[in-house]
């Protein structure tokens, strides 16, 4: 698993063939009832609190889904693995609704592409949502507002079953931009459901 999260990480090769994801009429019917009906929200719940234990350097809680925190050239990000307790239409789902939830947070879907690779051991496809921050100044700076940098949402799926999702960003290390947000504030505005309330 290690080298297979190292080669992830990595990036891929020359050869990749990347095409557009497609979601059938199907899917996204299915899609927009899950969200209708909220199911969502119990795993939204369950995987903040699983990321707040990782980095507090506990264990997940029992029976609960999975987190691991990642640091990697400057890239932070969090692998959500796959819970059978929810099943795998339901992660696809998961997958998409992170997608839509970046969205008001001042970001444009640049693309949506999904790569099939045979391996020696395995078949890998990995969907994958890339986000922009859009265009915007910073009120106190006047440079470029980023956000959180460009933010990968990926799917990573072994032999057709999913394994995990992996949600990163890429700060923009230039003087033109402000300084990034950190990656507990995307969480945060990812999974955290309970409405912020203003100080008196």
């Amino acid at each position: 698993m290690l080298q297979f999260l190292r080669r992830l990480l990595k990036g891929p090769g020359p050869d990749a063939d990347w095409q557009p994801l497609h979601r059938s009429a199907a899917e996204l019917r299915a899609y927009e009832q899950w969200k209708q009906q909220a199911e969502y929200r119990p795993w939204l719940g369950a995987y903040f609190k699983a990321y707040h234990y990782c980095k507090a350097g506990l264990p997940p809680c029992h029976g609960g889904p999975r987190v691991q925190r990642l640091e990697a050239c400057g890239q932070p990000g969090a692998l959500l693995f796959f819970d059978p307790g929810i099943g795998a239409a339901n992660f696809q789902h998961l997958f998409d609704l992170l997608r839509d939830r970046m969205l008001p947070l001042g970001y444009h879907l640049a693309a949506s592409d999904v790569r099939t690779r045979r391996l020696p051991q395995c078949t890998e496809t990995i969907a994958k949502h890339f986000l922009k921050p859009s265009p915007s100044d910073c009120p106190d700076t006047g440079r470029c507002q980023q956000r959180f940098g460009t933010v990968t949402i990926d799917l990573i799926s072994l032999n057709g079953r999913p394994g995990f999702i992996r949600v990163a960003c890429n700060p923009i290390a230039d003087s033109m931009f402000c300084e990034a947000y950190s990656f507990d504030q995307l969480m945060d505005a990812l999974f955290n459901q309970v409405p912020q309330t203003s100080a008196s």
